[in-house]
């Protein structure tokens, strides 16, 4: 296990975890004995944001437009199950920082949810199909004992 607190570590763990995923879709072998990994981003949408100022820092002219960092966590988000590559998010994933479109949320296989907005349920609920609304499904009472 690894952790990187800064974002510098952040965009380097990454860089590293694309070629690391690109090795193991090359690999001829079976992968099921090749350990998993799993790449958990806290606060999505703020890591993201500094991923790509922190490459627009030294960001050549030649070089991409995009942060490799942001690319490779695409390319884990996209054919990482794979590679036995999974990605974990804490919080939703910024959209404009994953490919400009809404497609990244389609590749979260399961979305938990303590407590959300309005906006986000409206996001999600298109994704998932018509949700029950909190007037068509009650909660179960309780019966109080005397």
């Amino acid at each position: 296990m690894t952790h990187r607190g800064n974002i510098a570590g952040v965009h380097d763990a990454l860089v590293h975890l694309a070629a690391e995923a690109e090795r193991r879709l090359d690999f001829e072998g079976d992968l099921d004995d090749v350990p998993r990994l799993i790449v958990a981003i806290d606060s999505a949408n703020g890591t993201l944001r500094q991923l790509a100022r922190y490459w627009e820092t030294f960001r050549k002219k030649d070089d991409p437009q995009t942060s490799p960092a942001i690319t490779a966590l695409e390319d884990a988000l996209w054919a990482g199950r794979a590679a036995r590559v999974h990605v974990i998010f804490d919080g939703r994933p910024h959209t404009a920082a994953l490919g400009g479109t809404s497609a990244a949320h389609e590749l979260f296989a399961t979305v938990i949810l303590a407590r959300f907005t309005a906006d986000t349920r409206r996001c999600l609920s298109t994704m998932a199909g018509a949700a029950s609304t909190s007037s068509s499904r009650a909660p179960p009472t309780r019966r109080r004992r005397s």
